[in-house]
C-alpha cells in the first residue's frame, strides 16, 4: 500500500457506516484521503458510532443503494475518482428470512452503483467487494481461484455470484470502453472489532461472554477462512491504486484476498481461541434445526500474492489475539478511535506471511 497515492485523493465509499466500511473510512481519511460515504444509518452497537468515524470524513450521506438518482448525484458532487462499493446486505440468515431485499441491495444496488459510475465522468477506478460465498461451493478441499463458476445456495452467496456477474458484464459492456476499470474483491470470513451483526460467530460469542451466558454454536466442524478486517482492507487499496494507475486496465477483473492456511479453522476453534484469549466464556451446541450452510470453503490467493504483491500479514493466533483485544477495550470505556487506530499502526508494521 501506498499511502501518498491517497493523500489529498476524493474516495466515494458506499457502505461507510458498516464494519469494513468503517475501517475503510479510518484508514484512507488518516492517510489524507477525502472520502465520501454513502450508505443507511449506522446501527447503535458500531464501530462507525464507537469510534465516531463520521468526524474525520470529508462527508457521510446516510441514503439507500437501492434509490439510484440520489446514488448518482451523491456520486457526483464527490468528484471523487476512485469508488469502493461496499454497501450491502451481508447476512446469510437475514437472507433466508427476507430474499427480496437481499436481492434489491446486493445485485440491482450493485447494478445502481456502475450505473452511477457510466454517467459521471470524473470516476476512473472502481473496485466492487464481493464475498468468498459468489463461489459454487462444492465442498472441495482445494481453494476456489478468481476463474471458478459464480454460484451459491442461499440467497445471500448466490446474490453475491450475481454481484460479480453484474460487474462483469458492466466493464465489458460500458466501462472498459470509457476507460474505466472495474475489479472485484472477494475475501473471506472477516472478523475484528466493531462488528456487532446479529447471526455472526464473533459478535454473538462477545454477547455472550460478556453478559454471562454460553454461545449458542450452529455448527462447530464447519470450516472457514477467517481473516482479519485489515487483511482484506489491505488487498482493496492496493488494488484500488493498481486500478487507477495508467496500466490499471490489466488488473480490471476478480481477485481473492484469502488468510494464509493457518486461518482455514472451524467454528469450534474459533470459539475456543476467542474465549482463551478473553480469560472466560463456554458454548453449547445449538441443537434447533437450521437452513443449509457450506461446510467447507477456502480461497485461492495465489493471483494477490504474485501480481499485487499482497499477502496477509496476521496468522490465525494474531487475528484473534487483536480481535478479542478491540472488544475488551471497549467493555472499558477507551477511545475506540485510538484503539483502532493503533491496531491498524501494529498491522501496516508486520511482515507479511
Amino acid at each position: 500500500m501506498n499511502p501518498d497515492f491517497w493523500n489529498g485523493r476524493k474516495v466515494f465509499l458506499t457502505g461507510h457506516t458498516g464494519f469494513k466500511g468503517s475501517w475503510l473510512s479510518l484508514l484512507l481519511s488518516d492517510w489524507g484521503a477525502e472520502v465520501h460515504g454513502y450508505a443507511l444509518e449506522a446501527v447503535e452497537e458500531s464501530l462507525f458510532r464507537h469510534g465516531a468515524i463520521g468526524d474525520v470524513m470529508a462527508s457521510s450521506e446516510i441514503a439507500d443503494i437501492r434509490d439510484a438518482d440520489t446514488l448518482t448525484a451523491a456520486l457526483r458532487r464527490s468528484g471523487a475518482d476512485v469508488v469502493f462499493h461496499m454497501a450491502a446486505q451481508p447476512l446469510v440468515r437475514l437472507s433466508y428470512r427476507d430474499p427480496v431485499d437481499t436481492y434489491a441491495t446486493n445485485v440491482m444496488g450493485t447494478v445502481h452503483l456502475l450505473e452511477a459510475c457510466r454517467r459521471v465522468e470524473h470516476v476512473k477506478a472502481v473496485l466492487v467487494v464481493t464475498s468468498d460465498k459468489c463461489y459454487e461451493n462444492r465442498e472441495w478441499a482445494w481453494g476456489y481461484r478468481e476463474n471458478e463458476a459464480m454460484g451459491g445456495h442461499d440467497p445471500y452467496s448466490n446474490s453475491k455470484g450475481c454481484a460479480e456477474l453484474v460487474t462483469a458484464a458492466y466493464r465489458d459492456s460500458f466501462l472498459r470502453g470509457a476507460h474505466v476499470n472495474v475489479g472485484s474483491g472477494r475475501a473471506g470470513n472477516v472478523i475484528g472489532g466493531g462488528d456487532y451483526s446479529e447471526d455472526r460467530l464473533v459478535p454473538d460469542l462477545i454477547r455472550a461472554v460478556t453478559a454471562g451466558e454460553s454461545a449458542q454454536i450452529r455448527n462447530p466442524g464447519a470450516i472457514r477462512p477467517w481473516q482479519h478486517v485489515l487483511e482484506p482492507l489491505s488487498g482493496y487499496v492496493v488494488l484500488a491504486e493498481r486500478l487507477a494507475a495508467s496500466d490499471g486496465a490489466a488488473f480490471a477483473e476478480g481477485w481473492n484476498f484469502g488468510p494464509s492456511s493457518s486461518g482455514d479453522r472451524n467454528v469450534g476453534d474459533v470459539t475456543e481461541a476467542l474465549y482463551r484469549h478473553w480469560g472466560a466464556g463456554a458454548w453449547k451446541r445449538d441443537e434447533a434445526a437450521q437452513p443449509h450452510e457450506a461446510h467447507y470453503l477456502k480461497l485461492d490467493s495465489s493471483k494477490a500474492r504474485l501480481r499485487l504483491g499482497w499477502r496477509p500479514r496476521w496468522d490465525f493466533e494474531d487475528t484473534i489475539a487483536r480481535t478479542t483485544e478491540w472488544y475488551k477495550a471497549r467493555t472499558e470505556g477507551r477511545n475506540m478511535r485510538d484503539v483502532t487506530r493503533h491496531q491498524i499502526t501494529s498491522y501496516l508494521a508486520a511482515p507479511g506471511i
